[in-house]
């Protein structure tokens, strides 16, 4: 395969040497909205939120508390300020108290702020509570890595003031620019829910053992950090097994032993797979021809493209282009 320029167009310059590669992973968790809704309830009340597959789900309380119950966890109670995801879609309650009785998402009636923004309003007369909701999903192939790697439900309490303050401020912000829908207000509003869905992710980081393990704990490796981060940044290079031991300055044996072990796969193997999960992405999201794509991921023909695409993700790259 010959060397080609790397195929992101806002990734960092792909020659120089990351001295963050975890926070170029966080750098590409930019979402792209299904939906955000503000939820005014009144005590008893229950929302069923269905399964919404490949989405991520966040929930940050503002007024009063409830509970969130989800399959095959106990029920969690959230004060104004706690931020919840629910990263891989699962269908999940929130209510006024445990076992409380929950109305379809679905099934209730709403005001629309806009195409995206939605007003629900629920409940029996009691105690008020309100919080913002959202279900977005992640393009990049490295957001949805990260992503995979997330908890079933991911809770970042947020006690402190000062932060606090930020988190409500934030969400006002929100639902501001959802009411008066002025140009580019749903790019803001997506962009502040960017902020706080990576706000969360990196408490977790900081906080859970779990990632300092795997694919996470390879991040902050201090050598595999820096060849992941040159994959990530520039796919189409003709990675081998001894270029990227010189990146990141060991023997090529060690290298080796030491990036299957964390990252739970052979390097080379690893670079395949991220080229064609950029080129998925790709596939999915824009126009453009297979064999195109297949040049400019440094392959030297659409049929070992192909060839390798089918190997890796299940399906030709004909048949994602002609589903999209």
């Amino acid at each position: 395969m010959s060397h080609s320029p790397s195929v992101s167009a806002d990734s960092p310059d792909p020659w120089a040497v990351s001295t963050d590669p975890l926070g170029e992973a966080l750098h590409f968790l930019r979402m792209s909205g299904t939906f955000y809704c503000r939820s005014e309830f009144t005590a008893p009340w229950g929302l069923d939120l269905p399964a919404m597959p490949q989405c991520l789900m966040f929930h940050v309380l503002t007024l009063g508390e409830c509970w969130l119950e989800a399959q095959g966890d106990a029920p969690r109670r959230l004060v104004p300020g706690d931020l919840v995801l629910v990263p891989h879609g699962e269908g999940h309650r929130l209510v006024s108290a445990p076992g409380e009785a929950a109305a379809g998402l679905f099934d209730l009636p709403r005001a629309y702020a806009s195409d995206r923004y939605e007003v629900l309003r629920q409940g029996g007369g009691g105690e008020p509570a309100a919080m913002i909701c959202g279900a977005v999903r992640f393009d990049h192939p490295a957001a949805q890595q990260l992503v995979r790697l997330l908890p079933r439900v991911l809770e970042a309490q947020v006690r402190d003031p000062g932060q606090r303050d930020w988190l409500l401020s934030t969400l006002r912000l929100m639902e501001s620019e959802a009411q008066a829908m002025r140009p580019g207000g749903e790019t803001v509003i997506t962009r502040l829910a960017d902020i706080l869905v990576i706000q969360a992710i990196r408490a977790w980081i900081e906080q859970d053992p779990a990632a300092q393990t795997g694919w996470l704990g390879a991040l902050q490796d201090r050598q595999l950090g820096r060849a992941l981060s040159l994959i990530h940044r520039d796919p189409a290079r003709s990675w081998s097994l001894a270029n990227l031991a010189d990146i990141a300055a060991m023997s090529r044996s060690a290298f080796a032993a030491h990036f299957a072990e964390k990252v739970g796969m052979p390097a080379m193997q690893y670079v395949t797979r991220w080229r064609m999960h950029v080129a998925l992405s790709w596939l999915q999201e824009r126009e453009i021809a297979v064999a195109e794509l297949a040049e400019r991921l440094g392959y030297q023909s659409e049929a070992a493209f192909s060839r390798a695409f089918k190997r890796c993700i299940g399906v030709s790259p004909g048949s994602v282009r002609r589903a999209t």
